[in-house]
């Protein structure tokens, strides 16, 4: 019998990691494979010393690379692969992979590195950022989950403002799409394939995350979304992705990001898929 372990966060208190965590291990064990749940820290990363037990694959639901990358060199097949995960984890070098294979997406600035301790803002470098992108735009930082750190500036004295307390940090400038207001599509693809789709909306926010008070529904994709999802999932190597995507104008679809470790609760409830039925059925497929 095929062995796995289901790694998440064990720092994070919320239930919802667990849970997506718990829908993995019951997708494996349906399947036939003897799989067991693991927080983060429960596994030690001893670098000069082979692991003891060790599973036949893993589905990685957590951003700790290292540990990835360790379970990776110790000779197991980890979902997705480390080079993935770190890649979706900085919103920044996933937009330049992005762009690096043509995806269509907002217009995109990634920030210079400036030092904590110093600053730019007499460079004239964010009056260039400005005239570019103009008002309003989105501020993203490099890493952040669920719609968090993600702003809109609306005035010049919010743009100075953040950019000032994001020294430091990884960050992108990006335009505004106003017709995608409080919108877009979470569409989960595994292995190349399009398994479940779902549109997000506000009524009170800019972004259309269901943890941000965003409401779900199923929605039916047009082949130009399906088209460019599954391309969004491929350029950044993802066998398991959420691709959201944004309503451009005219409604043509616009990548907005490319999450790695995709939460399934919300979308199994809107849609009555359990896209880690999928997740499991593929890695078996490769494994074979």
């Amino acid at each position: 019998m095929l062995t796995c372990w289901v790694i998440y966060n064990g720092s994070l208190t919320s239930d919802k990691f667990k849970d997506q965590a718990a829908l993995l291990q019951e997708a494996a064990e349906r399947a036939g494979v003897q799989a067991a749940l693991k927080k983060n820290y429960e596994v030690l990363m001893t670098i000069n010393q082979a692991l003891t037990q060790r599973p036949d694959f893993v589905v990685f639901l957590d951003k700790d690379i290292l540990l990835a990358q360790f379970l990776k060199n110790a000779g197991i097949a980890v979902f997705n692969d480390p080079a993935v995960i770190e890649t979706c984890d900085n919103k920044a070098k996933q937009y330049l992979q992005l762009a690096h294979h043509d995806i269509p997406m907002p217009e995109t600035i990634i920030a210079p590195k400036v030092y904590p301790a110093f600053t730019i803002q007499d460079s004239g470098y964010y009056k260039q950022v400005l005239e570019r992108l103009g008002l309003p735009m989105i501020i993203k930082e490099g890493h952040g989950s669920f719609g968090m750190k993600v702003y809109l500036i609306e005035t010049e004295q919010q743009f100075y403002d953040k950019t000032e307390a994001l020294r430091g940090v990884d960050y992108v400038f990006q335009q505004f799409i106003a017709s995608s207001h409080g919108r877009d599509i979470r569409v989960n693809i595994v292995g190349g394939e399009i398994v479940a789709a779902m549109y997000r909306h506000s009524e009170t926010d800019f972004r259309a995350n269901i943890t941000n008070g965003g409401v779900a529904t199923e929605v039916v994709l047009t082949e130009a979304q399906q088209a460019l999802a599954i391309r969004a999932a491929q350029a950044v190597g993802a066998e398991f992705a959420g691709v959201d995507l944004l309503f451009g104008p005219n409604d043509e679809p616009l990548v907005c990001e490319v999450n790695a470790a995709a939460h399934i609760r919300n979308i199994y409830n809107v849609t009555g898929i359990n896209v880690a039925d999928a997740m499991i059925a593929y890695i078996l497929k490769v494994l074979k």
